[in-house]
């Protein structure tokens, strides 16, 4: 069975779009290119006791620097508890029960995927090595600290929150990406 075509002579007849006025930021960031003539408002930062101004904090440099190498240390054992060198226990003390038990599922996840036993030590080609620390105080006692790791020729970050509680700092978020 043959499709019947249509004579040469007829055409079919596709009407224009209505034309659709084009935006000031199409296809790019909408950034404002005026410069600001007056600082920004602060915004309120609620913590766990009491609302705090956003912005820097004036800490005393040896509670920073305290602070800093602790963190340090503490981002060397997690990222060696997720590759399996370390046992998860060693962070019980300084860690919230929700980053605790992170930790030791994503330990348990690569121990699984690497064919060894969390915790156990393994030989590894490339160690993790923390590169760098920043830390940003949001209050006296609740700082958020960014980590760099490298892996021989590859990075990777980390994001951590820490509170004191009483006489030492508690690990209460931690984020690897």
């Amino acid at each position: 069975m043959s499709v019947p075509r249509p004579a040469r002579n007829q055409h079919q007849v596709v009407p224009f779009p209505t034309p659709v006025p084009v935006a000031s930021v199409q296809g790019t960031l909408a950034l404002e290119l005026q410069p600001r003539h007056e600082p920004p408002s602060p915004r309120l930062v609620t913590t766990h006791t009491t609302p705090v101004e956003a912005g820097v904090v004036p800490i005393d440099r040896g509670v920073r620097r305290g602070l800093e190498e602790w963190s340090r240390r503490y981002a060397q054992a997690a990222v060696e508890i997720v590759g399996g060198d370390r046992p998860v226990s060693q962070l019980l003390r300084w860690s919230s029960r929700r980053v605790y038990e992170d930790l030791q599922r994503r330990a348990v996840l690569v121990a699984r995927a690497g064919g060894h036993l969390p915790g156990q030590g393994r030989v590894q080609p490339v160690r993790p090595h923390v590169r760098g620390v920043h830390t940003c105080f949001v209050s006296r006692d609740v700082a958020e600290v960014s980590v760099h790791v490298r892996y021989g020729c590859r990075s990777r970050a980390l994001a951590a929150r820490f509170e004191r509680r009483r006489d030492r700092w508690l690990c209460t978020a931690l984020e690897f990406a």
